[in-house]
Parts: C-alpha cells; structure tokens; sequence
C-alpha cells in the first residue's frame, strides 16, 4: 500500500476554475509545497506565478487547448511554447475530438505530435473526455496519442459531462499498455475513489480534493466508481 507521502507524489493538485484569484493560487502552491504533490496544475495565465510561488519545489502543470480540443493546431502549438516560456514543466493537452470521431486520425496524431514538439522534452499528458466517447473511441484515442509521442493519457477535463470512472481507467491503461502513465480526474473527492482509480491502472491523479483524499488515505476503503461523475 502507499503511504501518504507517495500518493501525494502521485497526485497533480487542481485549480482550474476560471474565477480563480492570485490569493487562490499561492494558497494552492503553498498546500503542494506542504504536501509534496506531483505538481500543481493552473490555467495557463497562472504559470508565472505558480512558477514564482514554488520555486522548482514543485512541478508546474498547464492545459492547452482546454477544456474543449477545439483549437486549431498551429494555436496549440504557440501555447505550449508559451506556457513552456512561462516556466510549465508538464502540459494536459486536450485532444482533437471533433477529428477524432470524424476519423481524422492523421489529423489528431499530427496536432497532437506538435504539442509535443512544442513541449521540448515537457511532459504530455492527452485528455481523452472519456464521458463523450464510446469503449472503442477511448481505445482509438489512447493508440492515437501513443503514436504523437504523449507520456500519459487522462480520463477528463472536470468540465465536461462526466468524469474518471474505474471502467475507463482500466480501459485506458490495457490500451496504453505498462509504459504510458494513465491519469484519473474528474470526480475524484476521496480517497476511496482514488484507490478505486489507483487499483484499476492510474499512476496519476488529478484533484482538487488532494488535501481531503490524503486525510483518508490510511483507512479509506476502495469504492467501485462505475458511474461518471464531474469535479
């Protein structure tokens, strides 16, 4: 079992929410600092300053083309190297997927591969949206993403209809095989859920309860997340 201190490790703590204020933030980077979390994932206009609150202590992740994947390829790529200017050392990067259910499947792997390109070694993380798309569009998606070269994929945006269920984690993860980290986020406000995630494949979690999921970590009972639920 892990302890606390590696499933905080594990964890990216989360504030997304557009309405969010520099107080909120340096209040997130100090509970990361505290905690040791993965890396503290922010809208894109907050990287500088997350950058600034945690001084290489903790890991700075972003999103792009978030939270719909209906940015055209080329503004893609510009954010990743401004978010990789702004200081961001990971990229959640939402996948293409109007051209992923028209089958465009050389149209996502090329878009995606620029994100990639752009990242310049950064860590890329594909959200697949899996409460939009059937099991064999999360199998597509998964292989899609592999071949642009990403290192992870993620159930969801949090902001979309539904969230991580222990279905799609697994799913994800015989897709993507042993190599490629999977992601669970979205609905994850406890640490019954986050062993239920954890158990069926994810090696990341992505909350914004991190704080509450570490508080239950020692006697917190898997539960079977079977339906989809938002952040």
């Amino acid at each position: 079992m892990l302890t606390r201190a590696e499933l905080a490790a594990r964890i990216d703590h989360t504030l997304l929410r557009a309405t969010a204020t520099r107080l909120d933030i340096e209040a997130l980077c100090a509970e990361a600092r505290e905690h040791r979390f993965a890396s503290v994932c922010v809208q894109p206009v907050r990287v500088p300053l997350a950058r600034a609150c945690l001084e290489g202590q903790v890991k700075v992740c972003t999103v792009i083309g978030f939270p719909l994947g209906a940015d055209r390829a080329a503004t893609r790529m510009k954010a990743a190297e401004l978010a990789v200017a702004d200081g961001a050392d990971e990229l959640d990067v939402v996948i293409a997927l109007g051209l992923l259910r028209d089958g465009a499947h050389t149209e996502v792997v090329a878009d995606l591969a620029g994100v990639v390109a752009a990242a310049q070694g950064r860590l890329i993380k594909v959200i697949l949206e899996t409460a939009l798309l059937t099991p064999e569009e999360i199998d597509l998606a998964c292989r899609l993403s592999v071949a642009a070269g990403a290192h992870f994929v993620k159930t969801s945006t949090g902001f979309g209809p539904g969230g991580a269920t222990v279905e799609a984690v697994a799913r994800m993860r015989a897709a993507v095989g042993p190599n490629i980290g999977v992601k669970a986020s979205g609905g994850i406000g406890d640490a019954a859920t986050a062993r239920a995630m954890l158990a069926a494949g994810a090696t990341r979690l992505g909350a914004s309860a991190s704080r509450e999921i570490l508080a239950g970590w020692d006697t917190a009972v898997p539960s079977n997340m079977s339906e989809s639920t938002g952040y």
